[in-house]
């Protein structure tokens, strides 16, 4: 017996196909790239789920559709981010937890970023 996959998974996985792919990708596309075990009705809803989600977009290519990311990787994990810090609790607190587990590198490139800023 498998166990569950974590919830928002497939979906994390099929954005990560779709920004390595470069380009649109059909659901069969998809599918080889994230899991040779899953249904194609399975990544299709995933693909509608994202669409509607407005986090992919999607054309018609033959009986299908293909869909390919709205923003970049970076973007979005910026995005997120940002939500994380806009929601409920203390800012602060989240920002010393964050800064706490970097590496010296990333706190560098940080206080670099962070002095060029208005």
């Amino acid at each position: 017996m498998t166990g569950r996959r974590a919830p928002g998974s497939l979906e994390s996985q099929t954005m990560a196909a779709l920004w390595a792919a470069g380009g649109p990708l059909s659901p069969a596309q998809v599918k080889d790239a994230v899991d040779a075990d899953l249904a194609h009705n399975t990544v299709q809803t995933i693909l509608i789920r994202l669409f509607e989600k407005g986090l992919v977009q999607r054309r018609p290519e033959g009986r299908s559709h293909v869909y390919w990311p709205v923003q970049d990787a970076a973007t979005a994990a910026a995005r997120q981010m940002r939500a994380v810090l806009d929601g409920p609790g203390d800012r602060q607190a989240v920002l010393r937890r964050f800064t706490d587990d970097l590496a010296e590198s990333d706190l560098a490139t940080l206080r670099i970023l962070l002095d060029r800023s208005p």
